[in-house]
């Protein structure tokens, strides 16, 4: 069947693949006991896009053991500290005027 004039294509919906799955696919890809190819009839994905993956997790595996990890987590620990600081000021600040000015009601 052709598409009729005036009528839109459909769309193809394009899949979505999870971390994790990426991630799995993509250290199978770099351990090389299948092929690209019987990886990609396994799992169902094109050959060139679990190239792609296995391509950015071997860009981003020195990034693992750089400690930006570390990094992001002491960023991390000093934001929540400083936030509860804030919270624990604005609480006394709160108690303060509620002595000044006394019951709402």
């Amino acid at each position: 069947m052709g598409q009729l004039k005036g009528e839109k294509p459909m769309a193809t919906q394009r899949k979505t693949y999870s971390a994790e799955f990426k991630s799995k696919v993509a250290v199978e890809a770099i351990r090389g006991f299948k092929t690209i190819n019987e990886l990609a009839s396994e799992y169902g994905v094109h050959p060139h896009q679990i190239s792609m993956w296995k391509a950015q997790l071997l860009q981003a595996a020195p990034s693992v053991f750089s400690g930006r990890a570390d990094q992001r987590e002491k960023e991390g620990e000093e934001l929540r500290d400083k936030l509860y600081q804030q919270i624990g000021q604005l609480k006394v600040e709160l108690d303060w005027l509620k002595k000044k000015v006394g019951p709402l009601s």
